[in-house]
């Protein structure tokens, strides 16, 4: 079991909608792993309605959506962004993620703590991506993050739990949930995540 703010989770591995080759495998492979979470950039969601092609069949098998900020430049679109996808999806629960290099889509560790200080104090359950940096980490815990989901590698390169030694850093010093994000690209990536004492890992199809 894994408590994180109001929701508990018999799974520990969460998942990502993007990058699958059509809905149903989507679906399917959300379903069969178990997961309880799955998060989406709010940029592929018609946020009009909840008719949508990701929306419709998260919500009908009552999979816990986590809308993320994917796309933010900065804390002013990330917050403008969570404000959006509260009002249209009606929950609270949001993955920060701020990476102004469209490249290898580094997060901004300056604009993501800013943006998450600001979040918590409007109300957000928020789990910013960020860092392995241990400072970064209990930095953010202190603004009231409800977890931190450092990276284990960079976004897309499926190199596994590269920055093994200041995760275990920040499992040792943090009192939230500590969720590794990014680079997990394999089963035994997400097996080896879990036994380092990670709350959870997060596997997407990358």
């Amino acid at each position: 079991m894994l408590k994180i703010a109001d929701k508990t989770f018999n799974s520990r591995l969460f998942t990502g909608t993007g990058k699958f080759a059509d809905q149903s495998l989507m679906m399917k492979s959300i379903v069969e792993s178990g997961s309880e979470l799955a998060t989406m950039a709010l940029k592929r969601v018609d946020l009009d309605g909840q008719d949508d092609d990701i929306l419709r069949p998260l919500i009908s098998n009552k999979v816990n959506l986590l809308p993320n900020t994917s796309g933010a430049k900065n804390a002013k679109d990330a917050i403008f962004a969570a404000h959006l996808a509260r009002e249209a999806l009606g929950t609270n629960w949001l993955k920060l993620e701020i990476h102004p290099d469209p490249k290898y889509l580094l997060p901004d560790p300056i604009e993501t703590l800013k943006a998450a200080e600001q979040l918590v104090k409007d109300g957000f359950i928020v789990l910013p991506y960020c860092h392995s940096d241990p400072t970064l980490c209990k930095h953010l815990e202190e603004v009231g993050c409800s977890a931190v989901m450092p990276l284990g590698a960079p976004i897309g390169s499926n190199k596994g739990i590269v920055s093994k030694d200041f995760l275990e850093i920040i499992i040792e010093q943090a009192n939230v949930p500590v969720v590794v994000d990014a680079g997990i690209g394999a089963p035994s990536h997400a097996a080896l995540a879990m036994e380092m004492g990670l709350m959870r890992s997060w596997l997407t199809q990358q």
